[in-house]
């Protein structure tokens, strides 16, 4: 257990927690809204430090990041619990579930996850699984050490850190994100209990202080599907992070309190669409194996440049970051070979 590194003391032994937008007042003996923040005597205390619920060693496809050191493996790592409220969660046992550190891994730390990194052969480390925001303190020693250590540091985010805790993790030296723009305003704020808006303030700040970025969309039949909604997000990739930002559209399958069928290859077709009318270079359909639009191809001659299968990299056909059919270049990051 850590002091909170972000919270405001407030009289009568109350505390505002900073680390996400939510800036809960917690009372003397509480917890905020995702169970991993308390205040005792009047100060607020992570519940989360080093506390991991999973641990693996993932491909970077996996997460997705398609144009972020393609075919790396990054370390990966959970806590407990989430900030936002989504009915349909993949990883509902550890994202609906208080902090529990007799299950999982429990007490890792910094030093010892960059260790293990290390010993896997990965050439990175990423936070997900559930919110990463929420490791916020364990986070901020782990980036460091990773980075002097030569591994590419990433989160998988839904976006709804704080500003103060956004700024931290760019001072520590974050190289990724992944954000899940969920929906639109209406979508958001009904399912997910939060604002749109501040998860595009984020995306903003993270693409302008040079954090590579890329957008998923989980398409969810009778919550996100519709025209209007796909066009306003894929119009706002293009506006405030660039047409070339992939954008991942996958498909949904029924997960915990949420029941609609699974979405329809067609309706990520649609999107698909959407997006490249909207000016999207790169829309990528995820969650449906063997899909053509999986693969990476040449915005100019339509070669195929990165073939995947799964969730891997089976084969890169780029020489360097260029297509060797026209030379057209590609906004990919890739590790630096020795």
């Amino acid at each position: 257990m850590r002091e909170g590194i972000l919270q405001e003391i407030l009289p009568g032994g109350k505390a505002r927690c900073l680390t996400c937008e939510r800036r809960c007042l917690i009372p003397q003996g509480g917890r905020g809204f995702c169970q991993t923040r308390e205040n005792r005597d009047g100060k607020i205390f992570t519940l989360t430090y080093g506390l991991l619920s999973a641990l693996s060693a993932n491909p970077m496809e996996k997460k997705p990041f398609f144009h972020f050191f393609p075919g790396d493996v990054a370390l990966t790592c959970g806590t407990w619990s989430c900030n936002f409220l989504c009915p349909w969660c993949q990883n509902w046992e550890i994202s609906k579930s208080a902090p529990a550190p007799e299950r999982g891994w429990g007490y890792v730390s910094p030093e010892d996850f960059v260790r293990m990194a290390q010993e896997m052969g990965c050439q990175g480390v990423s936070f997900s699984f559930n919110e990463p925001t929420l490791l916020l303190e364990w986070v901020l020693e782990v980036i460091p050490l990773a980075k002097k250590a030569g591994l590419h540091t990433t989160f998988v985010t839904n976006g709804y850190m704080s500003e103060e805790a956004l700024e931290l993790l760019l001072g520590a030296g974050l190289d990724g994100a992944n954000i899940d723009w969920k929906g639109g305003h209406a979508a958001v704020r009904e399912f997910c209990g939060a604002e749109l808006d501040v998860v595009l303030r984020n995306s903003r700040r993270l693409r302008a202080a040079g954090v590579h970025v890329e957008i998923t969309t989980l398409i969810i039949p009778g919550v996100n599907e519709c025209t209007e909604d796909l066009r306003f997000l894929a119009e706002r990739i293009v506006n405030d992070l660039g047409a070339t930002t992939p954008w991942h559209v996958t498909r949904y399958f029924p997960a915990h309190r949420f029941r609609a069928p699974p979405t329809p290859v067609h309706l990520l077709e649609k999107a698909k669409e959407i997006g490249e009318r909207a000016g999207l270079v790169f829309v990528y359909v995820g969650n449906v194996p063997g899909h053509p639009s999986q693969h990476t191809y040449c915005p100019s001659c339509r070669a195929l440049l990165l073939e995947r299968e799964g969730v891997s990299l089976v084969r890169s056909y780029l020489d360097g970051n260029v297509c060797p059919r026209c030379g057209e270049g590609l906004p990919i990051r890739w590790r630096p070979r020795r």
